[in-house]
């Protein structure tokens, strides 16, 4: 009996720096996991109880479903126990065992999972590196989920860390380079790589810590594994943390996208895109003959920018279009003409169901277009960022179109990385940039409102969003910017007033300013558009929606403030 309420039923593991026990609180009728440090370590007992006790505080002020939480630590002088979460299920390392390597399909299901754990731990203030991922410290569960076990070697990014790196930390064949010193101090990218090792490990059955030694490609194992996953993993574990994934964002969206890597996915693109301009080359043909006579001073010269961008204004498909803004990309990646052009007269229009959508498969081909390789071996994107004021430019377009048109609904997690360049401009206008500036930061609220710190501070709270939302609607948008725009920004606020009313009312946001704001915008609806010629593509949906976000706001406004619901007791 443990503190007089945990009671040992056995012993279910033991590791290099601590034994541990299945414990039941009798009183409760619940089980505990107790890890306790064994006495014959050679690390040393107080190494090891500042080991744990540093894994028992970083636990503590975490609160994630893939990670076990911290209820009781105790410390006995001879010994320290850590009452937590009993996880039941096996480690990925007993599933190796007993079943082989898994799945293409299952480990890319894993990978995500382990990313979205890793992401939380490294967006900690500070950072959480964990800097010892392997199959034997990650459970699988009875429902399929896995969980994270083990923080003996975590550790947090601070101001002081600059000798943190001295002793060498980690498993041999999971751990990165600069676990063993020489090659800088852990970061994020050092989970990253210890991550790709194991994925590699679960896909191809072979345990990096015996022969063959090292990390081969996986095609090697499995020949039937695809070409883009080996190149994410490959990248995952670069000796040099500058050539892998920079965060667990960008491994997430690789792994969401391995087949756009694939280079058989790329041969087939090229062989369609080959066939389409052999029919384009010999249509040309046909009607160069047919006007000879008529335009021989103005002969159509296919190898420049500006006859590509009119190739692909005259074009009948979407296919067409984009083959021809490509060309005049390939052609000059600095300008951001054919860009802009791609984005607003292609992918933003409402020809495809009748409302503007920017929908994912438009948003894969953009990103291959920017990441295409130009014959200097840079991507399309660093050659327009050389063009600052177009590179800004596509930046606010792109934020824009991402924020509220992507699939129909908007994503602003995609939208920040964009609109974020576009705050930061030095050639944008001024308005530009304030708008771009607060949409980023009302995109950020939606993953940080309400949350709070470890003081026990909220870290944003409703009243500083209101203020912002506020500011982001105010003045005639229609003038400032365009019809579209000021639609979609009104419908936000009109949105958010509805469905966050009770919020803004618990942050002490009066009534009447909730009111004024929608008084506001039917009065910019009323005398700001007299202009604006409502037949254009989408324009009356969007007024129709937006009458009707007013109404249902007022409504809510009503509900909320009359003290119709109940109140939660903060």
């Amino acid at each position: 009996m443990i503190d007089g309420k945990y009671k040992i039923l056995s012993r279910i593991g033991q590791g290099g720096m601590s034994t541990v026990y299945l414990a039941i609180n009798e009183k409760a009728n619940k089980t505990w996991a107790v890890k306790e440090v064994r006495r014959e370590t050679g690390l040393g007992i107080e190494l090891v109880r500042e080991r744990l006790m540093a894994e028992a505080e970083l636990l503590k002020h975490l609160r994630h479903p893939r990670l076990p939480a911290i209820v009781d630590v105790i410390d006995e002088g001879e010994r320290l126990l850590i009452v937590m979460d009993y996880i039941e299920g096996r480690t990925l390392q007993e599933v190796l065992d007993n079943e082989g390597a898994q799945s293409q399909k299952q480990v890319l299901v894993w990978g995500r999972e382990l990313c979205e754990v890793l992401l939380y731990l490294h967006q900690q203030n500070p950072s959480v590196i964990y800097r010892d991922l392997k199959p034997s410290n990650i459970m699988l569960q009875p429902d399929g989920s896995l969980k994270l076990i083990d923080f003996g070697t975590a550790r947090e990014i601070g101001d002081s860390h600059v000798r943190d790196d001295t002793i060498c930390l980690g498993t041999p064949g999971y751990a990165a380079p600069e676990q063993w010193g020489g090659y800088g101090q852990t970061d994020v990218r050092t989970d990253i790589y210890c991550l790709g090792t194991v994925l590699h490990q679960l896909v191809t059955g072979q345990d990096p810590r015996k022969e063959p030694y090292g990390l081969y490609p996986i095609r090697r194992f499995r020949p039937e594994l695809s070409a883009g996953l080996e190149e994410i993993l490959e990248k995952c574990t670069r000796k040099d943390p500058k050539e892998r994934f920079q965060s667990c964002q960008e491994l997430i969206y690789a792994l969401e996208h391995y087949e756009e890597m694939d280079i058989r996915w790329r041969r087939k693109q090229k062989r369609r895109l080959g066939i389409f301009f052999c029919t384009v080359l010999a249509a040309f043909l046909c009607f160069c003959i047919g006007i000879y006579g008529w335009n021989m001073e103005k002969r159509l010269i296919t190898d420049t920018y500006q006859a590509w961008l009119e190739q692909a204004l005259s074009a009948a498909g979407q296919e067409e279009k984009i083959a021809a803004y490509e060309e005049a990309i390939r052609l000059n990646p600095s300008r951001g003409e054919a860009y802009s052009e791609l984005l607003n007269r292609v992918f933003l229009t409402a020809e495809k169901n009748g409302t503007i959508s920017f929908t994912r498969q438009e948003d894969e081909e953009i990103r291959r277009i920017l990441n295409e390789r130009a014959s200097d071996g840079r991507t399309f994107e660093m050659h327009l960022k050389e063009n600052q004021e177009a590179y800004e430019h596509l930046a606010y377009e792109l934020g824009i179109a991402y924020y509220y048109d992507y699939e129909g609904e908007g994503s602003k997690a995609y939208a920040v990385k964009w609109l974020n360049i576009a705050a930061e401009s030095e050639t944008l206008p001024r308005t530009f940039q304030e708008r771009a500036l607060r949409l980023s930061a009302i995109g950020t609220y939606y993953s940080q409102i309400g949350q709070v710190n470890r003081a026990g501070d909220v870290k944003i709270s409703y009243e500083d969003y209101w203020r912002d939302l506020t500011e982001l609607a105010s003045g005639n948008l229609v003038q400032l910017d365009n019809a579209v725009t000021a639609l979609r920004m009104y419908q936000e606020l009109a949105s958010q007033i509805h469905g966050r009313a009770l919020e803004f009312r618990q942050a002490g946001i009066l009534k009447e300013e909730l009111e004024e704001q929608l008084l506001e915008i039917q009065e910019h609806l009323r005398d700001d558009f007299a202009d604006t010629n409502w037949d254009e593509p989408g324009l009356e949906e969007m007024q129709s929606r937006l009458v009707y976000l007013l109404r249902e706001a007022r409504r809510q406004i009503q509900i909320v403030y009359e003290e119709r619901v109940s109140l939660p007791d903060y």
